[in-house]
């Protein structure tokens, strides 16, 4: 389905919904000040049959952000101007929309190329930003043999169930998955790619004498500590092995048996996905 129609679609479901529109009380310390307040009066007008759980309009300057039930939309403080899509800081290079996805709901922001889906959820997941739309070919299982281990990024419990990824420090689920793994205990080997242009901040990464203190200041957005000129051919590597075996988004796991997860899943999935490994 083309993205007009997706976008068609969301509006033609904001503006139809049945639910009155309520400013719900929230639980994660966000308090709404006095614009947010206006713009929510503005909307209800607009919007009369809206549910709205959140408006928060100190993110981006001109801009509020929408919270309706699992959806994300931005309006102007005039509520006029209605926009549906992502916003990306290209200072911090952070999907702040796919951020805020994993906390309206972590449970639907799943790869989205599985084949057994019907279109219509396909395109509910891409609607909601998904970064990991894969390619329809790629394997269920992949072998990493033709990796070098120079290519990777090694982080975690040196004990721990080892774990591959192939991660974009732009990835906002990425973000969100290295959190998930540091709860899990477990041995991770990143692979940086850069499927949203993100190479020279891989390249920083890769090269900093603290790869671990690295790779958190990417994904926060910070500069990249005590980082230099170095040998980056591994992670061309890496981007060779995603291009020839259809990995076309971000974040891929890979279990030591070679099984594949595309995209984000919840903390509980990929504990027990870790703990069917096949010896």
């Amino acid at each position: 389905m083309k993205w007009k129609q997706l976008t068609w679609g969301l509006a033609a479901a904001l503006l139809g919904s049945g639910a009155s529109l309520v400013l719900a009380s929230n639980t994660s310390g966000y308090v709404a000040s006095e614009t947010d307040k206006s713009v929510l009066a503005q909307l209800k007008q607009r919007l009369p049959k809206t549910q709205v759980s959140r408006i928060n309009c100190q993110i981006v300057s001109g801009v509020c952000e929408v919270t309706a039930g699992s959806q994300i939309f931005y309006i102007d403080q005039g509520a006029r101007y209605l926009m549906i899509g992502r916003i990306f800081d290209l200072e911090t290079r952070q999907d702040l929309t796919a951020a805020r996805l994993v906390d309206v709901n972590p449970d639907l922001l799943i790869g989205g190329a599985a084949g057994s889906r019907r279109e219509a959820e396909t395109s509910q997941a891409q609607l909601r930003g998904q970064n990991s739309a894969m390619g329809r070919g790629m394997a269920k299982t992949l072998s990493l043999a033709s990796l070098s281990e120079a290519g990777a990024i090694i982080w975690g419990n040196p004990a721990g169930k080892t774990v591959t990824v192939f991660s974009d420090f732009s990835c906002g689920y990425c973000k969100a998955l290295t959190v998930t793994l540091e709860q899990l205990d477990v041995r991770v080997m990143e692979r940086p790619i850069s499927i949203l242009g993100s190479r020279a901040i891989a390249n920083q990464v890769f090269c900093a004498r603290d790869r671990r203190k690295a790779l958190k200041a990417a994904y926060s957005g910070q500069n990249i500590p005590e980082t230099r000129n170095c040998d980056t051919s591994a992670l061309d590597a890496n981007e060779r092995f995603a291009r020839d075996n259809g990995i076309s988004g971000t974040p891929v796991l890979v279990r030591s048996d070679g099984a594949v997860i595309e995209g984000y899943r919840p903390k509980e999935y990929i504990a027990k996905w870790l703990n069917e490994v096949r010896s």
